[in-house]
């Protein structure tokens, strides 16, 4: 059974007997509550291609669920709490601003499994993983400094959260790197998916003299925006999105979530299922670089997937010192590299942007 209803209230008030618990000999049920729509193009259509890719994996030994478009907040926990009353053995919550609600759903269902991502608390029944988008915009950075023509870097951001300013720091550590001149202008859309928003916020940017933009949200408005601004180079963000290839984008971070999806529901199956906090990167492959497009030159090119490829194999950390904060204090030494601690949470921004970082 699939729930594609975008209407919360709609499937809170469907029947329990609709959804009554699968019998115990009866197929493993896995939801997914998703806080877009799977056809944004970005962030839950990755997690639904995993979803799909369970589908695939098990057969009909299992049966996957969902619910997209769910708000963060209250509407989220009713949206969880309901799919847990409709029979899930595992639920995977798939933004940030679940982890509360996930929290109070599982602590009302301790025999249903939980997996919230990006978050940071867990519990018997809750487990926690995300990805180091970090390592994925520090390619980006590399690029975009390469290519800018007028020095300005355009980034769109979503919410003021560690993982989103990780993302803006890395960009402009790498973009810094390769062109000293390199400026980030940042406008914070507060919002994963709002297209006219993201639209608003692109053009915004190339008004300012953006030629290269870069975002932490999840439509393809910008690629749009940009593509009839012309001349302005883009990125994908979490997924492929490559019908806009060669131009105006370059390459995408793509977020892998299926071997991660698959491994836990089989846990599950197998009873194996434990608790456990997960982050893994390009080494893994769950940070994907997309295809790198012959739009930039084959020199910028090649110097990005040998950045990429030092990353994956562990010769490289994207957060490598020295480096200092924003007011100039030392952050890391030479040589010295974050640990996982202070990245998971980040609230400065480093040396060289400009700029506050919201509250």
């Amino acid at each position: 059974m699939i729930f594609t209803r975008r209407a919360v209230a709609a499937i809170l008030a469907s029947t329990l007997a609709t959804g009554a618990a699968a019998q115990d000999d009866g197929p493993t049920r896995v939801g997914f509550i998703y806080v877009g729509p799977v056809g944004d193009g970005g962030w839950t259509y990755e997690h639904d291609q995993g979803r799909l890719a369970v589908e695939e994996e098990f057969g009909d030994a299992v049966e996957t669920v969902y619910v997209e478009s769910v708000p963060e907040g209250a509407d989220a926990q009713r949206a969880i709490e309901q799919m847990a009353l409709q029979g899930a053995d595992l639920i995977f919550t798939t933004s940030f601003g679940f982890m509360d609600p996930t929290v109070a759903a599982a602590e009302k269902f301790p025999d249903v499994k939980f997996e919230h991502a990006t978050g940071y608390k867990t519990a018997d029944n809750l487990s926690i993983y995300s990805a180091r988008f970090y390592e994925g915009r520090a390619v980006q950075g590399h690029i975009a400094g390469q290519i800018t023509e007028s020095n300005i870097v355009g980034y769109i951001a979503s919410f003021p959260i560690p993982e989103v300013i990780r993302g803006i720091n890395a960009a402009y550590l790498h973009a810094q790197e390769v062109n000293p001149d390199v400026e980030f202008k940042i406008i914070w859309a507060y919002t994963w998916f709002d297209p006219a928003k993201e639209a608003d916020a692109a053009t915004t940017l190339i008004e300012q003299g953006a030629d290269v933009i870069l975002q932490h949200t999840d439509s393809t408005a910008p690629q749009a925006a940009a593509e009839a601004a012309g001349n302005v180079y883009t990125f994908g963000q979490a997924s492929d999105m490559s019908e806009y290839a060669p131009m105006p984008r370059v390459s995408s971070i793509i977020d892998n979530w299926a071997p991660y999806y698959i491994e836990r529901t089989q846990a599950v199956i197998d009873g194996t299922w434990e608790t456990s906090d997960r982050w893994d990167g390009i080494d893994t492959g769950m940070v994907g670089i997309g295809e790198i497009t012959d739009a930039i030159p084959a020199e910028v090119k090649a110097s990005a997937e040998d950045l990429r490829d030092r990353i994956g194999a562990g010769e490289y950390h994207p957060f490598t010192g020295p480096i200092n904060r924003q007011d100039g204090s030392v952050w890391l030494e030479e040589g010295e590299t974050a640990d996982d601690e202070t990245l998971l949470s980040m609230d400065f921004y480093v040396e060289g942007l400009t700029g506050t970082i919201p509250e």
